[in-house]
């Protein structure tokens, strides 16, 4: 849902838009799939379930990757928190 009018939205902003979209919908597809796979009784279907889910997460990387490419702070803040050895993630904030 665009909360503006398009005509006021560049291009980047738009591509952005895509992409965020995009990931919520794959993230919320993991969520799906890994809850179908929880619950399943049969094992042949259940790998085939957290298969769908992994094929989901490199989808998901993929786009967390452009936005990062595309978005000056989005990258920033990536830097900061990913593959940080720190359990206590609050306290790395700025």
């Amino acid at each position: 849902m665009i909360h503006e009018e398009r005509s006021k939205l560049s291009e980047k902003t738009l591509d952005l838009k895509r992409a965020i979209d995009s990931l919520k919908e794959e993230l919320e597809a993991v969520d799906w799939y890994n809850q179908r796979a929880d619950a399943c009784t049969d094992e042949n279907l259940k790998k085939i379930l957290i298969h769908n889910a992994n094929e989901e997460k490199e989808h998901a990387a993929m786009l967390i990757e452009w936005i990062r490419q595309h978005d000056e702070n989005f990258a920033d803040e990536l830097k900061d928190y990913l593959f940080s050895e720190e359990e206590d993630i609050a306290s790395l904030e700025d």
